[in-house]
């Protein structure tokens, strides 16, 4: 079975082709072709990079043509030196990363126009990823025809979260209405989850764990016996860590504030705070944390505040989920800056040096590979997973069609 799987993020756009037999194999096989659109490295540009049998092939095209750029990446499986289809039709499944299935998806499901329109309804509660969600399954649509496509919910992994973490305190009317956390990047937290407990040779539902998926978007989840316990993400994506242009948590008077004070609109608040913010607002730079780490060492002071502020949000949240476990059996790093950034790893573990948590600073970590990156004598293993969400999505669509 070949299955094509289509992860939208907040910046990019990752993809790739799987062939998958019968039965479901235990670890992810190699894809047979993958691709990146990155959409914000350079400021109107799309980055668009595609690897198929030991060919690689780079494009720049531009930014505000998204519907050109998608057919782009989708004819490259069928035609040119990264072609690793004779048709379109080869292609029996496509999968999708959703990010928001609020209360009416717990689990994995087939894509229908009704499916689609309560994504499209939720958009609301992920203005930035949503939208890019659906737009992806309007692609395949377009190309493909009337392929079977999978939704996986971000949100599923953390949907049997307890109340008392994933209820606001404010008037229990939000609960009737469905104001609740729900949580976010499940999807990765369920993998690195369940990769680090393979790799320390344990059963999941004997762990505690803390994944810190750091990327454009960031979220930490405190997963106890393979459940979520207790997740940064809140009632959207905007809540919790300082992200890429994201504020993370913020006093919610300051809103209040911008509003009678300074006349701001709900639209120019919500533009404010996930476009605006984070790395990018404190910094004036950029969003990536490449290009602030560059700043730095050209002496910028805003991007030294932009680090020190977001490692030391990254470090209370740690802290937070701790209590919210109780113990702690293993640290997990992932995402592009979890994975690539060894000074945000290494930083984020020093406060933990009390409970004997120590980093192998010598330890290197190749480029998508999994590493415990703890020292030897250090009392809790510290790993870099190098997520596999796209794995995990095809599995789903594996599951689902052989039901």
């Amino acid at each position: 079975m070949k299955i094509l799987v289509m992860n939208a993020g907040s910046s990019s756009q990752k993809s790739c082709l799987y062939e998958i037999g019968d039965p479901l194999p235990a670890q992810p096989p190699d894809p047979l072709w993958e691709a990146t659109i990155d959409w914000t490295h350079q400021p109107g540009i799309a980055e668009l990079k595609i690897a198929a049998k030991g060919n690689r092939l780079k494009e720049e095209l531009p930014a505000a043509q998204r519907p050109q750029v998608m057919s782009r990446l989708l004819q490259s499986l069928w035609t040119g030196s990264t072609q690793v289809i004779e048709t379109p039709q080869e292609i029996q499944v496509v999968g999708h990363r959703v990010v928001h299935g609020g209360k009416d998806y717990h689990t994995s499901i087939r894509i229908s126009p009704e499916v689609k329109a309560t994504i499209d309804r939720l958009s609301v509660l992920a203005p930035v990823h949503n939208p890019a969600n659906l737009e992806g399954i309007a692609a395949i649509e377009q190309i493909l025809g009337d392929v079977p496509q999978i939704a996986v919910f971000d949100t599923a992994f953390h949907a049997q979260m307890p109340d008392a973490a994933a209820i606001y305190p404010g008037s229990y009317a939000w609960v009737e209405q469905g104001i609740r956390r729900y949580g976010f990047h499940g999807t990765s937290h369920r993998y690195c989850a369940q990769r680090t407990a393979d790799l320390m040779g344990r059963s999941l539902n004997e762990l505690k764990l803390i994944t810190c998926h750091l990327g454009n978007g960031c979220s930490l989840a405190a997963i106890q016996n393979g459940r979520s316990m207790d997740t940064t993400m809140g009632f959207t994506p905007l809540d919790g860590l300082m992200m890429g242009t994201r504020s993370g948590s913020v006093d919610p008077s300051i809103l209040i504030y911008l509003m009678r004070q300074k006349g701001y609109t709900a639209d120019q608040l919500d533009r404010l705070l996930n476009k605006e913010s984070g790395l990018l607002g404190i910094s004036g730079i950029s969003n990536d944390m490449r290009s602030i780490m560059k700043a730095i060492e050209s002496g910028n002071d805003r991007a030294k505040l932009a680090l020190d502020i977001y490692l030391h949000r990254l470090r209370r949240e740690i802290g937070g989920m701790l209590m919210s476990l109780g113990g702690l059996d293993a640290l997990v790093f992932t995402g592009g800056v979890g994975e690539n950034s060894a000074l945000v790893r290494s930083a984020a573990c020093e406060p933990l040096r009390w409970l004997g948590v120590k980093i192998d600073l010598n330890q290197t970590v190749s480029p998508d590979e999994d590493a415990l990156i703890s020292a030897s004598d250090s009392a809790v293993p510290v790993w870099v997973i190098h997520t596999q969400e796209d794995w995990a999505i095809a599995r789903d669509c594996w599951e689902i069609l052989h039901a």
